[in-house]
């Protein structure tokens, strides 16, 4: 589709769907943070909730029978949206995409002699499975970055250990929107790795096929697909992949029986078999209808939509200068359009070069009505690296702060202001318009000239 015709049909969705942005005067540049939701599937979702009676799901009653009709059909949308063969893969239902990660994290069969092989570039939530690892004996190793925030060419994955051990990294970046190579999959599986493939950030806005990929397991997060329903997410896992894990736990809904007087119980097979209490029957019934609206918008012209406008977004940003002709923002990451996705974290720069916190910057960007997010974007190994903040200073600080006690704020005073301690992070998607782009621009502009 030409460039023209392409940007007519996404202003037009723009009206249809989300004309609630112009009608409050907002720009909203937090995608990465959450979508939104579109009108057509809130106004689906809630003619469904209206004609119909759901009820807790795993009984024999009409309502509770309903529900379990739901959840079986999500669960098979979710794996045909995603390319994913039913004989091959299934979706286990959490509360978010963090919930599925702890899920890999705390029943994966770490021993002495595992690795877990992480990028520097990963969620919190990614980070958090070490502990996880360590407390088991196995080994924790970091793959770094290297210029605009990649993974380094050098850094090579060991071979596995002799025991399980787990590859994670993030389809894209949340911090720079780097699309990291999906080759990586392959790669470490060859190696004797399972691999855990965090696609939060990059499922909405670019389509994957997960038969082509193959990962062992993959988390996503609906809200950040198409912006309802919060508080529920998915894992989705290579069946094989998931019979090696070992929970921890059971739970109400999870087992085929348990006995307290003989102290026995067994969970039930598949993923069903780790899914924790009642599940957000009302929630997965809006799971369909979000699909469905990416269905018809069309995963390819989402990718090509949010590549034209992070152009856009990239050149305001390289263009922004102070009176003097100085550059006024610093970019993190790819400041081009290869291999990344709509997410690019940023700061701007006194014209002598130093870094305007991030705060001051967020604050009136909200009194303008221009919603970007500020911070380390639970990305602490990627923020390290863009910002190059001292590891031993740092380090020094981070035990120093007392507890309760610690902010990014706290951080920067504890450094005497030397560098920059978190970021601006703006990012696009499909309900995204280029006069969007040009407030963020106006509002840029006139803060530099202040």
């Amino acid at each position: 589709m030409d460039a023209g015709a392409l940007r007519r049909r996404f202003e037009a969705l723009r009206v249809k769907e989300f004309g609630r942005l112009d009608e409050a005067g907002q720009v909203y540049l937090d995608y990465t943070g959450s979508g939104l939701y579109a009108a057509s599937h809130l106004r689906a979702h809630e003619e469904y909730l209206e004609h119909h009676v759901l009820g807790n799901p795993h009984s024999e009653n009409p309502a509770s029978a309903a529900a379990t009709r739901i959840v079986d059909e999500a669960r098979h949308r979710i794996l045909d949206f995603f390319g994913a063969d039913p004989d091959e893969f299934c979706v286990v239902f959490t509360a978010n995409a963090s919930a599925a990660l702890k899920l890999v994290g705390e029943s994966f069969p770490f021993e002495s002699g595992s690795r877990f092989v992480l990028t520097e570039d990963n969620h919190n939530s990614v980070n958090g499975i070490r502990i996880y690892a360590e407390g088991r004996g196995a080994e924790t190793t970091y793959l770094p970055l290297a210029d605009e925030l990649r993974l380094d060419p050098s850094a090579k994955i060991p071979p596995a250990g002799d025991e399980e051990s787990l590859f994670a990294f993030p389809a894209q970046s949340n911090f720079s929107g780097v699309k990291h190579p999906l080759e990586l999959v392959g790669r470490a599986r060859s190696l004797g790795y399972r691999v855990l493939l965090d696609t939060a950030a990059y499922v909405p806005t670019s389509p994957l096929v997960l038969d082509d990929v193959r990962p062992d397991f993959a988390c996503i997060s609906f809200y950040k697909m198409f912006g309802f329903p919060t508080g529920l997410g998915a894992l989705i896992a290579r069946r094989e992949a998931l019979a090696a894990l070992h929970r921890p736990w059971f739970a109400g809904g999870t087992v085929e029986f348990v006995s307290v007087a003989s102290r026995v119980h067994r969970l039930v097979p598949g993923g069903v078999g780790f899914e924790d209490g009642t599940l957000n029957f009302l929630g997965i019934a809006a799971v369909a209808s979000g699909l469905d609206f990416l269905s018809r918008v069309g995963m390819p012209r989402v990718r090509e939509r949010v590549q034209r406008l992070t152009a856009r977004l990239l050149g305001i940003l390289s263009d922004v200068r102070h009176p003097g002709g100085q550059p006024a923002v610093r970019i993190y990451g790819p400041r081009h359009c290869d291999g990344r996705g709509g997410t690019v974290a940023f700061n701007l720069a006194g014209p002598e070069g130093r870094s305007v916190h991030f705060a001051a910057v967020e604050r009136a960007a909200s009194e303008a009505g221009i919603a970007i997010r500020g911070g380390c974007f639970c990305n602490p190994g990627a923020a390290e690296r863009a910002l190059e903040l001292p590891a031993g200073a740092m380090l020094h600080c981070l035990n120093t702060i007392p507890p309760g006690d610690f902010t990014l704020q706290a951080a920067a005073e504890c450094l005497e202001g030397t560098v920059a301690v978190g970021a601006l992070r703006a990012s696009v998607s499909i309900p995204t318009t280029e006069a969007d782009l040009d407030r963020l621009e106006t509002f840029l502009t006139e803060f530099v000239g202040s």
